[in-house]
């Protein structure tokens, strides 16, 4: 019996919410946009113009005296807007692979910084807020460069 009232009172309250009108949508369109501009835009899928130049950098020496070697991580622009070229190497061996950031409503900020360790660096994107969401790291393993995810970010932009 005391399921039977509690299923009762759930589907009460989905029947409630549901069926509610939503007087707040029209309290949000009568305001002046136009005063209260917000640093939310949209932005385009795609670019009209792609840097050839490298949008994001990170260079460290590799210590060895016979060569002039190093790690390096690049971010190269592409076509679509939120995707950009990882292009890695570590000593004579060299990778490719894509970032896709997150579209939060403004023209995406990659960005790279050092990782803990040496030979690493972490990929990710400024937001809004000019903090650095850390996304992807880089780094070297036996050799080999190593690019692990360290987080999903997801971003939506909700119109009327």
């Amino acid at each position: 019996m005391k399921r039977f009232f509690s299923f009762l009172v759930f589907l009460f309250n989905i029947l409630h919410f549901s069926c509610r009108s939503n007087d707040q949508g029209n309290i949000h369109s009568a305001v002046d946009t136009s005063e209260n501009q917000s640093p939310l835009q949209k932005v385009q899928m795609y670019r009209t113009e792609i840097k050839k130049e490298p949008v994001a950098v990170y260079e460290e020496k590799v210590k060895n005296n016979l060569n002039d070697w190093k790690f390096s991580v690049k971010l190269y622009e592409t076509q679509k807007t939120f995707y950009y070229l990882i292009k890695m190497q570590y000593e004579e061996v060299t990778g490719e692979d894509t970032l896709k950031l997150p579209n939060l409503g403004a023209m995406p900020q990659p960005a790279i910084h050092a990782g803990k360790d040496k030979y690493s660096c972490v990929l990710g994107f400024v937001d809004l807020q000019n903090k650095f969401n850390e996304y992807k790291l880089v780094s070297i393993e036996d050799g080999n460069i190593k690019l692990a995810v360290l987080k999903h970010y997801y971003g939506a932009l909700y119109t009327k």
